[in-house]
């Protein structure tokens, strides 16, 4: 029976909603590939906060988190986290040892081909949102514009923008939430319960 790893760096964590039925046993925290990511990301579902992504170009390498999909087919472990996402299939990224590479960065690819191979997972599956900050924003994403954006929001919007950063593993540690962590109005609104 074939092994397939579900990867997972922000929400997935503490809420695997949809996908629940299609996951079995605990996260394996810090078990999984090192990839690039960033808080680069703009999510309606979130109420227009900034949530994780895979970026190669703001991101960092973060160390990635594995539960095992229920499904022994790499496509319907593919529709599960498509569901969950509520993202279309083009962007769920998958490798499996029957050659299936599909995602938005070789490299990417490469990376968790590369750690199924070598930790005995016959494929995996992630998240493959792209950074949308400039679509949003019309400005490159940078610490600054990240800090100055969250500024921007207020009321349930800021609440959950601060919940959603601050519920993120600890080794999701990105530049953004390092300069947060020094920011005195973000610790201000932790002091103050808005998360």
């Amino acid at each position: 029976m074939s092994r397939i790893a579900i990867l997972g760096w922000g929400s997935l964590i503490w809420d695997l909603e949809l996908l629940t039925p299609h996951a079995t046993g605990n996260w394996l925290m810090e078990a999984g590939p090192r990839l690039p990511m960033e808080f680069s990301r703009i999510s309606p579902k979130r109420k227009l906060g900034l949530v994780v992504c895979l970026d190669p170009s703001a991101g960092v390498e973060c160390t990635t988190n594995v539960i095992q999909s229920t499904k022994s087919e790499i496509s319907h472990t593919i529709d599960d986290l498509a569901a969950r996402e509520r993202a279309p299939l083009n962007l769920i990224g998958a490798v499996h040892r029957n050659g299936l590479r599909k995602g938005r960065m070789p490299d990417v690819c490469k990376t968790v081909a590369e750690w199924c191979n070598k930790h005995g997972w016959d494929g995996a599956v992630w998240t493959d949102l792209e950074p949308n900050f400039f679509d949003h924003t019309n400005q490159v994403f940078t610490i600054d514009a990240g800090l100055a954006y969250l500024h921007t929001l207020t009321g349930e919007n800021l609440i959950e923008a601060h919940k959603y950063i601050e519920s993120a593993p600890n080794q999701t540690q990105t530049p953004l939430r390092d300069a947060l962590a020094k920011d005195a109005w973000w610790q201000g609104l932790k002091e103050n319960g808005q998360s």
